[in-house]
């Protein structure tokens, strides 16, 4: 079903029909140089005029790891409770996906309102708005990885079958940030404070997610809070998948598929609210 409607004059309107919407899989499929355009735009935006570029992707989870390190890992006594883990090999193992979730979930969220001019002007499928944005993640994401493997060296832990894992993880990680990011993108174009809100459920998410703690440390009272967020188990698979540590299957195939319904959600809630778009923004 095309969510073009005809004016008219026979060209297309921005407007979308009301009521629940299916997802055209094929139309963001046609415009998917669109979509690696708009990745590529805020990559290059991003690191304009910086003068490290690329290295904050790199220097922001190595400068939470030093900090987390010396507060949770010494202080708290955290360091002894990570199964034989290096602590902070495990801390950034952690915040990978943690940061690749939250910067896209903040970028997603804001991602309408910066692109006010392109939805209020011409026809494109607005999904893809939202989705770029946690597109643009993954190279920063990317580039972190890259100085993570020296620390395996570093701390002597050899690389295994279940680095060929990762992938999948992160894959859940990006689906759940999108679930999350078209939500809130399509809500923040009617609630303008939610962009105030977000960043700030987002560090009690953190403590709420074993990114510097093992799920095992939860007393079994509170274990519940693990099991109904998707990211417990994306990250703590991601952080096996490095360490060559056992994954906890059940948990992991858990939040992939919570993953997915998290997405097709947040999809669906999107499109309801699509029609309304251009003459709000």
């Amino acid at each position: 079903m095309s969510i073009e409607l005809l004016t008219a004059s026979g060209s297309p309107s921005l407007r979308t029909p009301a009521g629940w919407l299916p997802l055209n899989w094929s139309e963001i499929w046609a415009s998917r140089a669109l979509l690696v355009f708009l990745v590529w735009r805020d990559i290059k935006v991003r690191y304009k005029q910086t003068a490290l570029g690329a290295s904050w992707a790199v220097l922001q989870p190595l400068a939470t790891m030093l900090v987390f390190t010396l507060f949770f890992g010494r202080f708290a006594g955290l360091a002894a409770k990570t199964g034989g883990a290096p602590y902070p090999l495990y801390v950034y193992a952690g915040l990978l996906p943690w940061t690749f979730f939250a910067s896209s979930v903040g970028r997603s969220g804001n991602s309408l309102l910066g692109n006010a001019n392109l939805i209020s002007k011409v026809y494109v499928p607005r999904l893809i708005i939202p989705i770029a944005a946690v597109g643009s993640g993954l190279v920063d994401t990317g580039i972190a990885c890259t100085f993570l493997l020296p620390q395996m060296v570093y701390y002597g832990v050899m690389p295994s079958w279940h680095l060929l894992l990762a992938p999948l993880f992160l894959l859940g990680t990006a689906l759940t940030a999108m679930g999350i990011g078209t939500l809130l993108s399509a809500l923040t174009v009617s609630y303008r404070d939610l962009a105030h809100v977000v960043p700030f459920l987002l560090q009690l998410w953190m403590f709420a997610t074993p990114v510097i703690y093992p799920a095992s440390i939860v007393p079994p009272r509170w274990q519940w809070i693990q099991n109904v967020n998707p990211l417990a188990g994306l990250i703590e698979g991601f952080r096996a998948a490095f360490l060559a540590t056992p994954v906890d299957w059940p948990r992991s195939l858990g939040a992939i598929a919570s993953s997915a319904m998290l997405f097709l959600v947040g999809a669906l809630c999107f499109r309801r609210a699509e029609r309304r778009f251009a003459d709000l923004l």
